[in-house]
């Protein structure tokens, strides 16, 4: 049976015969829309390609690493319900702000050629098959990243047979034009274009970038938890943008929790920790809000009315800023 990559990657085959523009990274396809939008988006839109100036391989594979032990889902691009392979490295490199097409085909298309395994870098996209039909996120050591096939799940395997390409987004040199410039506009613009209008953009961004959280999550937490006030303290004593306890940031390195670069900096590595913890979006946050201690303690998300209402405000931000 011919999965959705196999699907998509023969739909752009023909669509390139005939002369029609293929269709690249749908905006229902990155939001996990149906299979049957994602094929009706045969217009499509060009993807972003970011050039990560401010992204490092590193930083690609921890977010990868995130979804380890998510199951394998035919079609699926959301992680509460499972991933499959290129929507895995689309999820990893969308966490960081930078956006890649969906299928593996384009994929293994996607930044510049590297021309062995021997010159692959972690970070780099490797591409399996002719017509390519399976992705991973080359970990470096002869290892990778894959979701790889039905009834398996998200995981770190040896790579088992040579790509049939390999590609870095990261570090792709700019060059001349409007359209190709834009391709390979730098990560951290990317971002700060993205966050428009948000109050401390350029650190989120940052601090997003050399800790491996989405620089939107770092807004939507800030958001909620404080309304972008770096001066706001709460009744139980938290403080600053973050909204950190004084134990916390001191365990952080914050030495000033009213200082908003160290403060988001302190949030970052914070849920960074969290995130790869328990492999969970609403865990984490619920481990930011409530501790580590009670989300084990209580198995999910703990019993408590603010942890309860905070997970789905942060949510909710983090969907208002696209």
């Amino acid at each position: 049976m011919m999965g959705v990559d196999g699907v998509l990657s023969r739909i752009s085959e023909l669509q390139s015969q005939l002369g029609i523009a293929p269709a690249t990274t749908s905006t229902a396809a990155q939001s996990g829309a149906s299979f049957a939008t994602a094929l009706a988006d045969a217009g499509g839109r060009p993807s972003t390609i970011g050039a990560g100036s401010g992204v490092t391989g590193q930083a690609v594979v921890d977010a990868a690493k995130k979804y380890l032990g998510t199951p394998y889902v035919f079609g699926s691009t959301d992680p509460g319900k499972g991933l499959d392979c290129s929507a895995l490295v689309q999820r990893a490199y969308k966490d960081l702000g930078i956006d890649l097409p969906r299928t593996s085909r384009e994929q293994a298309r996607a930044g510049t050629k590297v021309d062995s395994l021997a010159q692959a870098e972690p970070g780099d996209i490797l591409a399996f098959d002719s017509p390519v039909d399976h992705v991973a996120i080359y970990l470096g050591g002869n290892k990778m990243i894959a979701a790889p096939k039905p009834g398996d799940h998200v995981k770190i395997q040896s790579v088992y047979e040579t790509p049939t390409h390999i590609r870095r987004v990261l570090g792709t040199p700019e060059t001349s034009g409007t359209a190709a410039a834009a391709a390979v506009r730098p990560a951290s613009l990317q971002n700060s274009a993205s966050l428009a209008g948000v109050p401390y953009a350029d650190m989120f961004v940052q601090a997003g970038a050399k800790y491996g959280v989405s620089p939107k999550l770092l807004a939507a937490v800030a958001k909620v938890e404080s309304g972008y006030d770096p001066k706001a303290v709460s009744r139980a004593g938290a403080q600053g943008l973050m909204q950190l306890m004084p134990a916390t940031a001191r365990g952080l390195g914050v030495h000033d929790s009213f200082d908003p670069q160290q403060a988001i900096n302190g949030a970052a590595k914070l849920l960074s920790g969290h995130l790869k913890e328990f492999k969970s979006l609403p865990l984490a946050l619920a481990a930011y809000n409530a501790g580590g201690g009670n989300v084990h303690k209580y198995g999910g998300i703990p019993p408590f009315a603010e942890t309860q209402a905070y997970v789905p405000k942060v949510q909710k931000a983090l969907a208002a800023l696209g």
